[in-house]
């Protein structure tokens, strides 16, 4: 077992391409299944159960209060595994062939409307300092170019090129895009880059996004500026660097954007992963149908 799952690690680094933070989540509920099973049915070799022995850890995984959307994520896993097990004809059928995945409720993303980012936007004028500039920096980089939360933590200042206004991002699956940079937001490049040059100690030089201990961002770190930013101004539950790419994205639709160009602006590989933004577009579709056509005219 041991063998199988460092190659399927190796797989999903160097064949996937798959971000570390996906590989170790694929490993560890490989992990978690194999501890169950042992426990359960005294069996360390995972590679050869039956269904059976699935279902019953998904029982109790659902009896542990995981929600559908985690255990669907975690069979998931398994998936992939028994796939990579197929692939190297470690197996011949899959014991998870004919599994259905558990329902689970949508969940609708309420983007910020146009008002909410502009009012968050003017709470950030006339930023002084390093902090302010570089906050509304990355408020601003995420609303004018979509890009994710990991895309902009890792953002190294070699792929940052202000003389033809493009950033250059690695995203899923270690997948390159170049994004443009809005002339508005130009110059707060080049006011970040003179604050970050004074800072008394620089560890992560690489890294464009620092703290001003000189160190690379993390994930909480810029979830808290941007859901501490938002609060200001909007009431809707969720306000994270998600939504802000969500609005990203609704916002270009409900302007005239198409839907391929938004596509390859956030970096989807399918229409399917972007069409989920559609939703929000079409109820300003249904306002100007409403408000343009002669049967509704007064």
């Amino acid at each position: 077992m041991a063998n199988n799952k460092d190659a399927f690690r190796d797989y999903l680094q160097l064949e996937k391409k798959y971000s570390s933070h996906t590989v170790t989540a694929y490993c560890n509920d490989i992990t978690s299944f194999e501890s169950f099973n042992t426990i359960h049915f005294d069996q360390e070799d995972v590679e050869h159960v039956n269904y059976s022995q699935i279902r019953s850890w998904i029982v109790s995984l659902v009896d542990d209060n995981i929600s559908n959307t985690s255990v669907n994520r975690k069979i998931a896993s398994l998936k992939a595994f028994y796939k990579f097990l197929l692939k190297t004809k470690q197996i011949e059928v899959s014991p998870l062939l004919k599994h259905k995945a558990l329902k689970t409720p949508k969940i609708l993303q309420i983007p910020f409307s146009e008002k909410e980012v502009v009012d968050a936007l003017s709470h950030m004028q006339n930023p002084v300092g390093f902090e302010e500039i570089r906050n509304k920096l990355i408020v601003d980089l995420f609303y004018t170019t979509g890009m994710r939360r990991t895309e902009l933590i890792h953002l190294k200042v070699v792929n940052v090129n202000l003389s033809s206004s493009t950033v250059k991002v690695l995203g899923k699956r270690n997948k390159e895009r170049i994004l443009p940079i809005l002339p508005i937001i130009i110059d707060q490049f080049s006011l970040y880059l003179k604050e970050r040059a004074c800072l008394l100690s620089i560890v992560d030089s690489d890294y464009f996004f620092l703290t001003k201990k000189g160190l690379k961002l993390n994930d909480s770190f810029v979830y808290r500026l941007i859901n501490s930013y938002f609060s200001a101004v909007s009431e809707k539950v969720k306000k994270s660097p998600h939504i802000l790419r969500h609005t990203f994205a609704t916002h270009l639709l409900n302007n005239g954007a198409d839907l391929n160009s938004v596509k390859e602006l956030l970096g989807h590989s399918s229409l399917a992963s972007t069409q989920i933004y559609t939703h929000n577009s079409l109820s300003e579709l249904k306002k100007v149908y409403e408000d343009a056509h002669p049967r509704n005219q007064k």
